[in-house]
């Protein structure tokens, strides 16, 4: 006569893995991922599970840690260690499965194992780029650790510390350092690219493809009088000033002929010049004609009535800052352009039109105007530094000290730029400002003192201030005395670098003299 073999199965997971060991007779039993001498975190003990293969044999199991019984949750079909709290050190798991056959031994397994809830010590050195082109050194201490990453690859340990490179510049990095038990310590750390700086002028599309307006520059070059031209990408018309790919720029017809962007590039570049890129953002009437038109009125700013916003730029001339599409736009534009080789993007006008702020309606907005502002400005230094560009932003001299103004708050702001760009002329500051009681006449001491302020509000933000200085008259005579006076405050202020604006583009007067 045959007697039928009764088995009890006996299943331990552990982190979703599953080990079994099933004899011919009787009962087999196996603990997976707890070997002997094992480390996990609290969070994994109470992911042990115990399951049978025979209907009602979870009630001939018991378990025990330490010697003492435990009350395993049983529910729906299985038993698990929730609830079970273990100090942190060396344990022990008995699970014991009697076997229904009375002349059939017990099966029992047991482990020895750690609880380690300590995650490791991890510290990061400051991560600075020489450049956002590229390579950064990545390195630290991991103290406890089994294991660390750097965005998505593994590094290796020695003696506590770990160092790596990475190809591209990003706006930051993750570090994680993992021990044995699965406590894991995580950083999100920034990565800092100091600006080099420059003595920069400004020339228009239109002043790049007229030759008497851009071999005096280049002139200037050659004589060493300024390292950097800034060469308008997108201006205040809504114009790209060459054959733009960017798909809506040509569905708008945005694009213009002015320059051949990679031999502009260089030309520059051969002369040993940086060039910064001038991309103004939101005043663009002709994005905002075009989207009025065909109805995506989201698109464009918008007065309380639901018409274009206009004030004094003209019909169509402010684009929604808040509309995803016009955000998109403006930085597919600065991606396209650090693609081509141009060393900054300095994004001008992005802000919202000056005016009263409750007369304006901007559809979509759903946090504050500084913030939305913030934002784009993050969303773009991530778009072009792995491009090797660094960002900047023009911002209104007043902005620090009435940031809601133009919706640029320089603290919040200067935390996502690689430098601001305040335009501090003194013929836009009115009598008595910052104490200077005629700041045209006064150029020295007005530059000066509103420089100083956005050192001040920029000071650990990681963001340099290069101010843009006033290369033209206007109310009050400007030449080579009151430009040199203004770029001796900037300097004295702490932003020994500058941007010359004059929007005729021309800089005879400029008194630069070889650096």
């Amino acid at each position: 006569m045959l007697i039928p073999v009764v088995g009890v199965v006996v299943l331990l997971l552990i982190a979703g893995v599953v080990t079994t060991i099933v004899h011919g007779r009787g009962v087999g039993l196996a603990v997976a991922e707890l070997g002997d001498g094992s480390a996990v975190t609290p969070s994994g003990v109470e992911r042990v599970s115990i399951t049978t293969a025979e209907a009602g044999g979870l009630d001939r199991v018991t378990v025990h840690v330490d010697g003492q019984p435990v009350e395993a949750l049983r529910a729906d079909g299985r038993m698990t260690l929730t609830g079970v709290k273990l100090a942190e050190g060396r344990h022990t798991l008995s699970v014991r499965a009697a076997n229904p056959l009375p002349w059939m031994p017990d099966v029992e397994v047991q482990r020895e194992f750690t609880v380690d809830a300590t995650p490791p010590s991890l510290k990061v050195d400051v991560v600075e780029a020489e450049s956002p082109r590229g390579p950064v050194t990545v390195k630290g201490s991991a103290e406890g650790a089994d294991s660390v990453r750097v965005a998505d690859q593994e590094v290796e340990l020695r003696d506590g510390r770990f160092e790596t490179s990475l190809r591209e510049v990003p706006t930051s990095v993750r570090v994680e350092a993992s021990d044995a038990a699965g406590n894991a310590q995580r950083h999100d750390v920034a990565v800092k690219v100091t600006h080099p700086g420059m003595r920069a002028v400004h020339l228009s599309a239109a002043a790049w493809a007229t030759a008497s307006l851009r071999d005096p520059v280049l002139a200037m070059a050659r004589e060493g009088r300024i390292d950097t031209v800034q060469l308008d990408i997108k201006d205040e018309s809504g114009e790209i000033g060459y054959d733009s790919q960017v798909p809506l720029a040509r569905q708008i017809g945005a694009t213009r002929n002015y320059y051949d962007a990679r031999a502009a590039l260089d030309e520059l570049h051969a002369l040993g010049l940086r060039v910064v890129g001038r991309l103004v953002a939101f005043r663009d009437p002709v994005l905002g004609k075009a989207s009025w038109e065909s109805g995506a009125r989201d698109r464009v700013a918008q007065n309380s009535s639901g018409a274009p916003w206009s004030a004094h730029y003209g019909e169509y001339a402010f684009t929604n800052f808040a509309n995803p599409e016009v955000r998109a736009y403006n930085t597919a534009i600065a991606a396209e352009a650090a693609s081509l080789g141009f060393d900054d993007i300095l994004y001008d006008y992005v802000r919202r039109p000056d005016g009263p702020i409750g007369q304006m309606v901007f559809p979509g907005l759903t946090t504050s105007p500084e913030q939305s502002i913030t934002d784009f400005l993050a969303e773009n230094r991530a778009a072009v530094r792995p491009l090797g560009a660094y960002l900047g932003a023009s911002v209104f001299g007043i902005a620090a000290h009435a940031p809601t103004d133009v919706a640029q708050d320089i603290p919040s702001l200067a935390a996502h730029v690689d430098y601001v760009a305040p335009m501090v002329y003194p013929s836009h500051w009115g009598p008595g400002e910052y104490g200077v009681s005629n700041p045209n006449a006064q150029p020295y001491e007005i530059v000066r003192a509103s420089v100083a302020d956005f050192v001040r509000l920029t000071k650990d933000s990681g963001a340099t201030v290069i101010p843009w200085l006033q290369a033209f008259s206007l109310g009050h005579h400007y030449g080579p005395g009151e430009v040199q006076a203004q770029v001796r405050g900037s300097a004295e202020a702490g932003a020994p670098s500058f941007l010359l604006w004059n929007a005729a583009c021309t800089y005879g007067s400029s008194g630069l003299e070889p650096a």
